[in-house]
């Protein structure tokens, strides 16, 4: 006979909830490992995006339709040719695409927390951050797949890197760090407010004004002063700048990646713990 977690689960029988695996473990008296937990919290965050495909087209969306439309409707007008502006667009379209999907993990995680499903977690005889860590570990799966959305259009569009396939991979990788912090953030508001839809709409009031007040479309020299000065201190200018210098192979690389990776470094060690402590205090 099924368990009741198994028949109620939205993965089908046979198995297929990860969870199911966990709540067995506690039942013969085992405690499942940080690594294990993350994994199957982690395994169910991708095996919901089968009922919540928007997270997807979203992600393949938001880049092809802003490196399409930049790229040919103000490419020859801002750089004088598409081909030059795509060496600058596409980087930045990179940052901010991973920057903007960011958002749904807070929204999933609030939905967790709001449907009740949150309380069942709690009751797992597993280490209590790995609810928190599996559903960064789906996270970067799915921005892996949008950088993989955003290099790929590129290459097809003609873009091609001078950095190669080096350049290429640590600035996704790059781009992946600092979105994998910036979602602790996001986290943060979703155990606070456990609303999904305050989640999406503040992080939208946050990262459209970012991702615009950037150096991600033009050069900050033709910008007010006041707004060169916001660009200057945009911590998503820098992980743009990073991430066309090093797929680009100009030099300079190594200021703009140590003040992405001192922006990373700063939302983990101030988001994670309070993430955390939130996730423990949840009533």
């Amino acid at each position: 006979m099924s368990s009741p977690a198994a028949a109620s689960s939205p993965y089908g029988s046979g198995g297929g909830d990860p969870i199911d695996a966990l709540l067995a473990a506690g039942r013969g008296g085992r405690r499942a490992g940080a690594v294990v937990a993350s994994a199957a919290f982690g395994r169910r965050a991708v095996l919901k995006v089968r009922h919540d495909p928007k997270q997807l087209v979203d992600s393949a969306a938001i880049p092809t339709l802003f490196t399409v439309l930049f790229t040919y409707l103000f490419g020859g007008a801002i750089s004088g040719s598409t081909g030059d502006y795509l060496t600058r667009l596409l980087p930045g379209v990179l940052s901010m695409s991973i920057a903007i999907v960011t958002m749904y993990g807070g929204a999933r995680l609030a939905q967790d927390v709001r449907s009740g499903a949150f309380d069942r977690f709690r009751g797992l005889p597993v280490w209590r951050g790995a609810f928190v860590v599996g559903g960064l570990l789906s996270d970067a799966a799915r921005y892996l797949f949008a950088s993989t959305i955003v290099v790929g259009l590129g290459l097809v569009m003609g873009y091609r890197p001078d950095g190669g396939a080096t350049g290429v991979l640590a600035a996704v990788a790059l781009v992946i760090a600092f979105g994998l912090a910036l979602s602790l953030v996001w986290a943060v508001l979703a155990l606070a407010v456990r609303d999904p839809a305050v989640v999406l709409s503040v992080a939208n009031a946050v990262l459209i004004p970012l991702s615009f007040a950037s150096d991600i479309f033009v050069q900050p020299g033709t910008m007010p002063g006041w707004l060169r000065a916001v660009v200057r201190v945009n911590p998503l200018s820098h992980v743009a700048t990073a991430a066309r210098d090093l797929m680009n192979g100009t030099g300079g690389a190594a200021g703009p990646v140590g003040w992405s990776l001192a922006a990373t470094a700063v939302l983990v060690l101030v988001c994670g713990p309070v993430a955390l402590r939130l996730y423990g205090r949840q009533d």
